[in-house]
């Protein structure tokens, strides 16, 4: 019923900056967090950041003041900023959304996946 699309990924440069989307469809009822992880080769996944329907948000210690996340409730969408990229963000970022469907019924649903890429 429910799909989390990712897109935005890329390389780019150490320094530069990447806007990553995930777009959430499906016979969703309410959103209650989005976020986005992210995995490296031979690493567990981490989180990144979270942004609730209230819009707080949480972020991990390597990325703040770096990354900025926010979403859009009208679209179920969510969105991260990445600006001052380092090597060390290389990843696949997913994204993750707890939701409630029609049939009222709360899971947690991820995104496929998106390649991100820092290097020179």
């Amino acid at each position: 019923q429910v799909q989390l699309v990712e897109s935005g990924g890329g390389l780019v440069q150490p320094g530069g900056s990447l806007r990553l989307s995930c777009v959430a469809s499906g016979s969703i009822f309410n959103i209650y967090v989005m976020g986005w992880y992210r995995q490296a080769p031979g690493k567990q996944r981490e989180l990144v950041a979270t942004i609730t329907s209230g819009s707080s948000t949480d972020y991990a210690d390597s990325v703040k003041g770096r990354f900025t996340i926010s979403r859009d409730n009208a679209k179920n969408s969510v969105y991260l900023q990445m600006n001052s990229l380092k090597p060390e963000d290389t990843a696949v970022y997913y994204c993750n959304a707890r939701l409630i469907t029609n049939p009222l019924i709360t899971n947690n649903y991820w995104g496929q996946g998106t390649q991100v890429s820092v290097s020179s």
